[in-house]
């Protein structure tokens, strides 16, 4: 493909469900910016058009459909005006687990491919774009080399926050869960490629960076810096992370408690850098249901696994994932997740109602729980949960909390940022120059979902690395 004539070639991209798709939707404009593709926010006129899909949520392969549907016209009004053609890609879990039945349902679609393939997409646009004649490719294989690999080593992402994917894949086979077949077995990065990728977002801005993987906490990357070969853990990598100058926070999700070790334990301690905040799902309360799933822990095991973290920090706070209304799930098991997060507490909190996948062993069960009863079960502890949630909240009314100022309110002088437990903050009295700051707050409001907050005297001296 002659580069000059691709300079002005439009790319969009819709990104779906999680932080994981985020990042892969990212790499993908990297991947094919070579060829002259430049991200656009509207898919009208876009040259290709990739749908980054995510499988975990309820109806996902039904809300694809009808944005393709929506993208037909788009389609078909470039052809008419006599444009070259729209690529039409399907990318992520969706694609990989339902891509023959994506193309045959919906003939707009040229592309569909996995999440662990996306870096042979230039050449899979070639071959989309044959001269004699467009092959509709579906690539969702689970190839031998490891995209990471093969991915560009320079990343365009940039912000005050930005996420480093140091793991991919689930070998753990939660019986509702569909990532070990759609994302693979387990696999780490190196830790020399993700500090040198860390340190090029660091050196364009980035002050907080959040680690990703199905599983971030099974990490056990190659330290081939070391000469030997030794592996790292978490920990280790957190560790070296927070050597970086200039890096001044660090996140990682989602984790599996059956993976904190002590020596992540002793991270929280031992590293300022490692924010105060762990989401770490728990799933249920119920032991009966927790084995049923596969989750290889029991609420013992959990509630012991918090201990250890918050002795070791006793700021911690966390937050987790709920499923209510699994198969068999009785109302004595519902009310052992309610005496769970009554015991724990949480901050914050994702919680669904059990949906099938199909393909999970989950959906073959037996004593599926009626809706109206999933719907009662959730609502109780939804409500549970953001009684929480606001009484954390309002407990930060006269602390003082570093705050990283990310992006502008929505009045004049309001700017807004992330305390270090991830809730929004609000501050008046600052401009635009003030974004990528961190600055010192006196809470001083407290609402269900954020916190506003006022300027601490001598704390606008901060340095600002906009």
């Amino acid at each position: 493909m002659d580069r000059k004539e691709s300079a002005t070639k439009k790319l969009f991209v819709k990104t779906y469900g999680c932080q994981m798709n985020v990042y892969d939707s990212q790499r993908m404009q990297d991947v094919l910016a070579p060829l002259g593709y430049q991200s656009v926010d509207d898919p009208a006129g876009a040259d290709m058009v990739i749908l980054n899909t995510c499988h975990i949520r309820e109806k996902a392969s039904e809300k694809v459909f009808s944005d393709l549907g929506r993208l037909r016209k788009h389609k078909k009004a470039k052809e008419a005006n006599g444009s070259d053609r729209m690529i039409v890609a399907v990318a992520g879990c969706v694609a990989q687990a339902e891509g023959a039945e994506l193309m045959r349902r919906e003939p707009i679609v040229d592309m569909v491919f996995g999440p662990q393939t996306y870096h042979r997409l230039p050449e899979m646009v070639a071959r989309a774009n044959r001269a004699m004649g467009f092959d509709r490719i579906i690539d969702t294989d689970f190839p031998v080399e490891e995209k990471f690999d093969h991915l560009p080593d320079q990343v365009s992402q940039q912000g005050f926050s930005a996420f480093v994917a140091i793991q991919e894949g689930c070998d753990k086979f939660c019986t509702f869960c569909v990532v070990p077949y759609t994302r693979g077995a387990e696999y780490s990065r190196p830790g020399p490629d993700i500090l040198r990728e860390a340190r090029q977002l660091v050196a364009h801005g980035t002050r907080e960076i959040t680690l990703l993987g199905q599983n971030v906490n099974a990490y056990h990357g190659a330290g081939i810096a070391d000469g030997d070969g030794a592996e790292w853990s978490l920990g280790r990598l957190l560790r070296e992370l927070a050597k970086i100058d200039g890096l001044d926070r660090i996140r990682y999700t989602t984790s599996h408690p059956r993976d904190v070790d002590d020596d992540l334990i002793a991270a929280h301690r031992d590293v300022p850098k490692v924010m105060p905040f762990l989401h770490l799902p728990v799933q249920s309360g119920s032991d009966r249901v927790l084995q049923a799933m596969n989750r290889k822990h029991d609420g013992a095991d959990y509630r012991a696994i918090v201990e250890k973290l918050k002795a070791a920090n006793p700021g911690l706070a966390l937050s987790s994932d709920f499923i209510v209304g699994f198969p068999g799930e009785s109302d004595k098991d519902f009310e052992d997740t309610l005496q769970l997060v009554r015991d724990v507490t949480f901050i914050q909190a994702y919680s669904f109602k059990y949906s099938p996948r199909p393909g999970t062993p989950a959906s073959a069960m037996e004593l599926q729980v009626p809706e109206d009863v999933k719907a009662d079960r959730l609502a109780r502890l939804q409500a549970l949960l953001a009684e929480q949630q606001i009484a954390f909240n309002e407990a930060c009314i006269g602390q003082e909390m570093d705050v990283l100022l990310d992006r502008m309110g929505k009045y004049d002088g309001q700017l807004v940022g992330r305390s270090p437990y991830m809730q929004p903050v609000y501050v008046k009295g600052l401009s635009e120059a003030d974004l990528g700051r961190i600055v010192r707050l006196k809470i001083t409001e407290a609402r269900p979902n954020s916190l506003g907050g006022e300027l601490v005297e001598g704390s606008g001296s901060e340095r600002n690395v906009a």
